[in-house]
């Protein structure tokens, strides 16, 4: 980073979020209306300057969120709506668009104009001075009537690179319109941190007033980027949650903001510990799995798996981490691998409200059965119900719910001119204590089928499995060069609304690891709500 000291002497960054815009952009990403005021209510109350809307008319359910965002009362943040210049062939009170922009009705507009003479001719297909007065004539108009201005500098970077003065002057365009800030993109995303912090000078040199900056991940350096600017002189940053965005996506927010606060001094967000949960809230709404190697975020970003790594954690957690898990909402997770010591068991069972003394005989009989059921093909990374049945198998404290007489799955295809379905059923017969049940059940495949049977049998004794809800079914080929008598390994993950854990199943044959995973998953979950034994 260059000139951190001018960064940390700033007072404020504004954080400018586009989730909602330029984040939908990205594939797999969409939102309802809803959803956009659910997720722009939790950016306010997290602290955000800025949440851009979307763009007014350009779809539906833009114009039904600014149209409920008038009826809301924002704590903190302002709403923006984008769009861009006026034509080149039209007035601005004229032009559709930007009427469409006032429409929103609110307090900031931003708008984007062209830095790149090569967009200038052959994408706009006008004149450089054409082009200058498209950017000030808009900047103009949308100030006289009353908007908070917000001008974001398209292809800035490549447009400097190939041409400053002409980058310049756009800038200085919008600037003589009414501009209070201008933003520097770096939409190709392709720039370099040192090039953008050396831009980032000479723009607030030359035009004197605050710039902000708005960087893609293409080349990885999107938060890298934004950072050198903010060092370099940028007051305000532009990106989205958990980095969204078209292509590669945008800078990530969810690592600059603790970057800016934690690290350059830079404070942006009263409650950082609400970072975590902002995240996961984003990607539940967009229906996106969450990064689990997401900086600062991520379920892995405070894991720890290695033997010398995790002994040395236990004495002093900042040996391993760069700072406090709960600083951002965040939590440390011990994983237990073949790579384990003594300190992982050790650790991971204290997690799991288990304590265990180092050196008993309990804990190096438990490192040892899982080492070697990690030879057959098991993990329990990512299956801690499993590991913890394993460690209260040892510690004798392990009941028994249940006992399988027997199961059975059936596929069947029927087709013929007239149908064409299928039909997936299984059986399940238990013991629960000195009564037996049999219970029939279709899904939509084997292991939806005997899940279903499976809680069918046993709601009558436990009815708290029906709180259950599986969330992902994972299955993993072992020895993929055995091809189809390769070991089948099943990861399950499961919920109850308020906690979720993993449980895992090896075997030659799918069904019969499926099951492993389906029992281990019940049987957690009845031991982690207290439920007595029936059997």
């Amino acid at each position: 980073m260059n000139d951190t000291s001018t960064a940390s002497s700033l007072k404020r960054v504004q954080l400018y979020d586009t989730t909602l815009r330029d984040g939908t952009q990205g594939e797999g990403v969409s939102f309802s209306s809803l959803d956009k005021i659910r997720i722009a209510r939790k950016l306010d109350e997290f602290g955000m300057d800025y949440i851009e809307g979307g763009w007014p008319g350009s779809n539906p359910k833009d114009v039904e969120f600014f149209k409920e965002a008038r009826k809301q009362e924002w704590q903190h943040a302002k709403i923006a709506a984008f769009g861009s210049t006026r034509r080149h062939d039209m007035a601005v009170e004229d032009d559709p668009q930007i009427a469409t922009l006032l429409a929103a009705q609110t307090p900031v507009i931003t708008f984007f104009g062209k830095s790149w003479k090569l967009h200038v001719t052959e994408v706009l297909r006008t004149t450089v001075e054409t082009n200058f007065d498209m950017i000030r004539d808009t900047a103009s108009y949308l100030k006289e009537q009353g908007k908070e201005v917000v001008y974001d500098a398209e292809h800035f970077f490549d447009g400097y690179k190939d041409d400053p003065e002409h980058g310049l002057a756009t800038l200085q365009a919008a600037k003589e319109g009414g501009a209070v800030i201008l933003v520097l993109c770096d939409t190709n995303g392709g720039t370099l941190p040192d090039e953008v912090a050396d831009i980032t000078r000479v723009v607030i040199e030359r035009l004197d007033m605050p710039v902000g900056i708005h960087t893609h991940d293409d080349s990885g350096l999107g938060v890298a980027n934004a950072l050198s600017s903010i060092s370099a002189g940028a007051v305000q940053v532009q990106g989205t949650i958990n980095g969204y965005g078209e292509r590669t996506g945008n800078c990530n927010l969810t690592s600059v903001i603790p970057n800016l606060q934690l690290k350059m001094g830079i404070p942006v967000v009263e409650n950082l510990k609400r970072l975590t949960m902002l995240s996961h809230f984003v990607d539940d709404l967009a229906n996106c799995t969450p990064n689990s190697r997401a900086p600062f975020v991520g379920v892995t970003a405070f894991s720890h798996k290695g033997g010398m790594h995790v002994n040395a954690v236990q004495k002093l957690a900042r040996s391993y981490e760069h700072i406090e898990p709960g600083e951002v909402g965040n939590r440390q997770h011990i994983l237990v691998s073949e790579l384990s010591g003594q300190s992982n068991v050790l650790m991971k069972a204290e997690e799991l409200g288990m304590p265990l003394q180092k050196g008993s005989p309990e804990v190096k009989a438990i490192l040892q059965r899982m080492k070697e059921l990690e030879r057959e093909g098991y993990e329990f990374e990512a299956a801690e119900g499993s590991f913890e049945l394993l460690v209260r198998k040892y510690l004798q404290n392990r009941k028994r719910f249940f006992r399988l007489r027997e199961y059975h799955c059936s596929y069947r295809r029927h087709g013929d001119e007239k149908e064409d379905y299928s039909t997936c059923e299984a059986t399940v017969k238990v013991h629960v204590g000195d009564q037996r049940e049999y219970t029939v059940a279709e899904g939509d495949g084997p292991v939806n089928a005997l899940d279903a049977a499976l809680r069918k049998g046993l709601a009558a004794f436990y009815p708290e499995i029906e709180n259950i809800t599986l969330l992902d079914y994972k299955v993993r080929i072992i020895d993929s060069h055995m091809g189809s008598a390769a070991k089948t390994r099943v990861l399950i993950v499961s919920t109850d609304g308020k906690e979720t854990w993993g449980t895992v199943g090896v075997s030659y044959n799918i069904i019969e690891a499926s099951w492993d995973a389906l029992e281990d998953s019940i049987e957690y979950y009845l031991h982690r709500v207290g439920v007595d034994s029936k059997d």
